[in-house]
């Protein structure tokens, strides 16, 4: 009780709060997008091998995977606003080390690992900092809402970054690409230094003593074990990463190697992909899906798996038909993850957030480098479109599946415990 009143008052201002805050990180996520998308393009075009991208995408995803329960746990013990404007802040240091680099001609693709490396790094903390945050500056009612919002801007992002960065290409030196990165940075971090964000209640001051770093650390491990449906869903979605989570690092080489085409194209695809994250997020904002949010979720995720066979059963001729397929996956991404994000923030207690997020993303994480170890010598024998159709019939076995499992449908009446 005494937990809702604090974040009831601290709501009462809460879209001056969220909203400055969260168009500071859209800006971000905007220049790191067409600054991502000019690098992926150079290191396709100076490598053109399906593991080098797969080894680019190994790199950013370890610091998720070992550093998921530390940072989780760092995330709920300190401020949050802090860790975010530390994480934007690096973020803005390696653009700027990259932009020297390019202006140098010292850039090399084993630099790049390095990059991705560092930015996961920062990731790692920025990400469960921020969603912890929202359920404290959002009212409950309105968490399915900016969920969709969320992934309209997720959208909007890959609408524009991928066009506006095969676009800078041609106008730009690499360097100044790379520049537009920090400058956007920067304007995350403004708001963050004069906007506060609420902090849970620290468990001390529930009685439960002020645990150990390592204690909190374990303590997200235990809490998703004493919740099957969380358990069971996360196992889903790892299952999920396996066997379909690298398709979109390889999309640079299904366009040059099975469409033949160029920066245009790929740039439309991912654009395709947003505009899908888009409508659907437009959707998902009047709507916020079934009464039982994860029957949206889980329809959300057959569709994911339908629209990614798609994409990898489309002909090297009929390139429009990847657009769609393109289109109808990101739909279904936002169908997906909308209400699953606000099922999540409503039901985890505040003081957890950092800890069971960190967690997710470390667990579902994991499940990259697996899959590197064969998707990347499989594309290069086989024809990268053939791990698109694999995982997208996978995908959508784990979705029905998800239907059978009454833990998992039942997600969102809460802990058993509570």
């Amino acid at each position: 009780m005494e937990l809702a009143t604090a974040v009831t008052g601290q709501q009462s201002n809460w879209k001056v709060r969220f909203f400055g805050i969260w168009t500071g990180q859209a800006l971000s996520i905007m220049g790191s997008s067409i600054a991502t998308f000019a690098l992926i393009w150079w290191v396709t075009k100076a490598t053109g091998s399906a593991t080098v991208l797969a080894t680019a995408t190994l790199v950013s995803t370890l610091p998720g995977v070992f550093l998921g329960p530390l940072a989780g746990a760092v995330v709920d013990r300190s401020n949050r606003r802090l860790v975010m404007i530390v994480a934007d802040g690096a973020i803005a240091l390696l653009s700027a080390w990259l932009a020297y680099l390019f202006w140098s001609g010292a850039m090399r693709p084993w630099h790049v690992y390095i990059i991705m490396l560092a930015r996961a790094v920062g990731g790692s903390f920025h990400t469960p900092a921020m969603q912890a945050s929202t359920s404290l500056m959002v009212p409950r009612e309105h968490l399915s809402r900016v969920a969709g919002l969320n992934h309209t801007l997720q959208g909007t992002v890959s609408i524009l970054g991928p066009p506006l960065g095969a676009l800078l290409l041609g106008l730009l030196p690499l360097h100044g690409i790379m520049a537009i990165d920090v400058v956007t940075a920067a304007f995350a971090i403004g708001p963050l230094s004069v906007l506060s964000i609420p902090q849970p209640p620290p468990l001390a001051a529930t009685g439960l003593g002020k645990p150990t770093l390592l204690q909190d650390m374990s303590g997200g491990l235990r809490y998703v074990r004493a919740w099957p449906g969380l358990a069971m869903l996360m196992g889903m979605f790892t299952f999920m990463y396996l066997c379909s989570g690298l398709a979109a690092a390889l999309n640079p080489l299904l366009v040059t190697r099975h469409f033949r085409g160029g920066a245009l194209q790929l740039g439309s695809l991912e654009s395709a992909w947003g505009i899908g994250v888009v409508a659907g997020g437009v959707v998902m904002s009047a709507w916020a899906g079934f009464k039982r949010r994860m029957v949206t979720v889980l329809v959300g995720v057959v569709g994911l798996g339908l629209s990614l066979t798609l994409v990898g059963l489309a002909p090297a001729s009929v390139f429009w038909l990847a657009l769609v397929a393109m289109v109808a996956n990101g739909i279904s991404t936002s169908v997906a993850a909308s209400p699953l994000v606000a099922v999540l923030q409503a039901t985890i207690e505040p003081a957890m957030q950092g800890r069971v997020i960190a967690l997710w993303v470390s667990v579902t994480s994991a499940a990259v480098p697996v899959s590197l170890v064969v998707a990347g010598p499989v594309a290069d024998a086989v024809g990268v479109n053939a791990w698109y159709v694999f995982g997208g019939i996978m995908t959508t076995l784990a979705g029905l599946a998800g239907f059978l499992l009454r833990p998992v449908l039942h997600l969102e009446d809460g802990h058993p415990g509570k």
